[in-house]
């Protein structure tokens, strides 16, 4: 399966793109796709409509609208599903970085919760929705079984 993740601007403004990936690579997880991209509001509505409605919406519009961010598909096809997005969940750490882990993406460098680094993906269903909003089919790679031995 392949997952979405989504570098924030105030990451990319920290120059963190590259320790980022790296921690996902670290655990065997590689890039599927990888694009940087100044996202608009149809496209920021069309990826946070599940909160659209709530009182934090219009802040994550336009916090991911500020900057350009950095968008991966990361190729999760050793894992099985469950795992794959739990493990990517567990990279990435709380949405408070005040409660993230430290070793952890948001736990090392998040500063404000209002701010968030990183988005990641939370179930198939989301990955499955999210990734067309940054990636048309034909931009991720697609390993076969002889790339995926280690």
């Amino acid at each position: 399966m392949k997952t979405l993740i989504v570098i924030k601007p105030w990451a990319v403004k920290r120059g963190l793109v590259g320790e980022i990936i790296s921690r996902f690579e670290r655990h065997g997880i590689r890039l599927s796709g990888l694009k940087v991209v100044k996202v608009d509001r149809k496209m920021a509505e069309r990826m946070y409509a599940v909160h659209k409605g709530k009182p934090f919406y219009e802040s994550l519009i336009e916090h991911i609208t500020s900057s350009p961010v950095v968008a991966a598909a990361l190729d999760t096809d050793m894992l099985d599903t469950d795992t794959a997005i739990a493990l990517v969940r567990k990279i990435v750490g709380a949405t408070d970085p005040a409660k993230a882990e430290m070793g952890t993406i948001r736990g090392d460098f998040g500063l404000r919760i209002d701010r968030n680094i990183i988005h990641a993906s939370d179930s198939k269903k989301s990955a499955e929705y999210e990734l067309p909003v940054f990636f048309k089919s034909d931009e991720l790679i697609v390993y076969n079984n002889e790339d995926k031995k280690n």
